[in-house]
C-alpha cells in the first residue's frame, strides 16, 4: 500500500512523548513492504533520515513547529489546512491507499481528506489533547470555549467517518464511543517504550542523597498544587532529597521552581534542560524514584502515561496520582503506588517508597521491568496497530 503518514510533530529525532511512537509505527509499515510517505514539519537532514527509514518526506516549512515553538497553539490550529493541501498535491497523479494520522491535530486534515480523496483513514489518538486544558486557568481556557473544543476533538472520528481509530487507552476509547462512533472500529494499543533505550539498570545509585525524578514536557497539568505540596512534605521530613526535572525548562517549570524557592527555601531542586529521547533512560537510571504528580482532568485520566512505563523499565519504583487509565492497567503492579489527587498524600507516598532500601527489592524491579518489556515494547504495540489499520484499509468501501 501507499500510505500517507500525517503528524504535527517533527518526525526524527523524536522529542519524547507521543512523537516517539511515530518512528516505530513507520518502521513496522516499511518492514511489511508498504510505501510510506511522511507529512510533517521540517526536520534536520531529511535525505539522511529518509534513507535511514526507507520513506519519503513531504516537509512543512512555512513556520517552525514543535512543542517548544513560539505561539505553538495558534500554529496548531492553522496547520491542518496546510497539511491537507500537501497531501492533496501529493495524490494528484497517484492515490494513497491509506491515510494514518497521529494526534488530533493531524486527524482534522485526515478527516477532511477522506471525503476529498476517497481514501480510508485511520486516526491514532495518543491523548485527549483538549482534556488536559481543564487544569489551565479560566482566562487561558474559558470553560464555554473549552467545552466546545473537547466535544469537537472527541467527535473527529464520527464527524469524518474514520475507518478505524487507535487509542492510547481504554478510557479514551470509551469517550470516543459515546459520540456514536462504533466501538468495534476502535482498538486501544496503549503506549510503549524501546527496551534498547530504556534498559534495566545494572547498578543502583547510592541511597544518599535520594533522587526523585520526573521527565517530560513539564506542562501545566504536570506541575501544580499536587507537585508543590509533595515537595513541601518530602523536604520537611527528608531535606536531603533532591527533586530532579529532566526536560526543557518550560515556563511552567520556571514558575514552579520560583514558587518553591520563595516558599520552601530548603527544598533541593535540579534541572537538566532538554535531553534527547535516546538519553532519557540513562538519566532515569541515576535516580531512586520516578513520579507522576498529574492534576486531575479528563485528559490525564485518558492518558497512558509513558513515564510510568519508562520508570519501571529501567528499574525505578513509581508514585503516581490515581489516573484512571494507568491505575487500571497497573492495578496489580507492586512497584507503583497510586495516591489520591492530594499533594500531602503524594509526598507521604514518596517518603514511604524512599524508606525502602533498593537493594532489598531488586528482584521485584527485575520482574516489573520484564513485564513491561513483554507487554509494552514498541514492536508488539506497532504490530497490533498496523494489523488493525491494514484490516480497516482492506475493508474500505469507496
Amino acid at each position: 500500500m501507499r500510505i500517507a503518514f500525517l503528524t504535527h510533530e517533527p518526525f526524527y529525532p523524536p522529542s519524547g512523548g507521543g512523537s516517539a511512537e511515530a518512528v516505530y509505527l513507520v518502521q513496522e509499515m516499511v518492514s511489511r513492504g508498504h510505501e510510506v510517505e511522511i507529512f510533517c514539519p521540517t526536520i534536520e537532514d531529511p535525505k539522511g533520515v529518509a534513507s535511514k527509514f526507507g520513506v519519503k518526506f513531504h516537509e512543512f516549512k512555512t513556520w517552525r513547529m514543535g512543542r517548544y515553538a513560539a505561539f505553538r497553539n495558534f500554529k496548531y490550529l492553522a496547520y491542518p489546512f496546510f497539511l491537507e493541501h500537501m497531501v492533496k498535491s501529493a495524490a494528484i497523479n497517484r492515490p494513497f491507499d491509506l491515510i494514518l494520522s497521529q494526534h488530533a491535530i493531524a486527524a482534522v486534515a485526515a478527516g477532511r481528506l477522506r471525503a476529498r480523496l476517497g481514501c480510508p483513514v485511520v486516526m491514532n489518538s495518543l491523548d485527549f489533547l483538549t482534556g488536559f486544558m481543564e487544569t489551565w486557568p479560566a482566562y487561558v481556557a474559558p470553560p464555554f470555549l473549552l467545552a466546545m473544543l473537547k466535544r469537537f476533538e472527541l467527535s473527529l472520528p464520527q464527524r469524518y467517518a474514520a475507518d478505524a481509530v487507535l487509542t492510547v487507552s481504554e478510557t479514551l476509547a470509551d469517550y470516543i464511543s459515546t459520540t456514536g462512533f462504533p466501538k468495534n472500529r476502535i482498538v486501544p494499543i496503549h503506549y510503549g517504550y524501546d527496551p534498547e533505550l530504556f534498559p534495566l539498570r545494572t547498578n543502583v545509585p547510592p541511597v544518599h542523597p535520594p533522587i526523585v525524578i520526573m521527565h517530560g514536557s513539564l506542562d501545566k497539568h504536570h506541575l501544580q498544587q499536587i507537585a508543590f505540596d509533595a515537595v513541601r512534605t518530602v523536604s520537611d521530613q527528608k531535606p536531603e532529597a533532591i527533586f530532579r526535572f529532566v526536560g526543557n525548562v518550560s515556563t511552567t517549570l520556571q514558575g514552579f521552581m520560583e514558587r518553591i524557592r520563595k516558599q520552601i527555601p530548603t527544598a533541593r531542586l535540579e534541572t537538566t534542560g532538554f535531553v534527547s529521547y535516546d538519553r532519557i533512560g540513562a538519566e532515569l537510571s541515576k535516580a531512586h524514584l520516578g513520579i507522576v504528580p498529574y492534576e486531575e482532568s479528563t485528559g490525564t485520566h485518558c492518558a497512558f502515561v509513558a513515564k510510568v512505563v519508562e520508570y519501571l523499565a529501567v528499574g525505578l519504583p513509581v508514585v503516581s496520582t490515581r489516573l484512571q487509565s494507568i491505575s487500571h492497567y497497573f492495578a496489580k503492579e507492586p512497584r507503583v503506588s497510586f495516591t489520591d489527587f492530594n499533594g500531602i498524600g503524594f509526598g507521604k507516598a514518596i517518603l514511604l517508597r524512599l524508606s525502602t532500601q533498593e537493594t532489598e527489592v531488586q528482584t521485584s524491579a527485575i520482574e516489573a521491568s520484564a513485564r513491561v518489556q513483554k507487554n509494552l515494547n514498541w514492536r508488539s504495540i506497532s504490530a497490533k496497530a498496523i494489523d488493525f489499520s491494514e484490516n480497516a484499509a482492506t475493508g474500505f468501501q469507496r
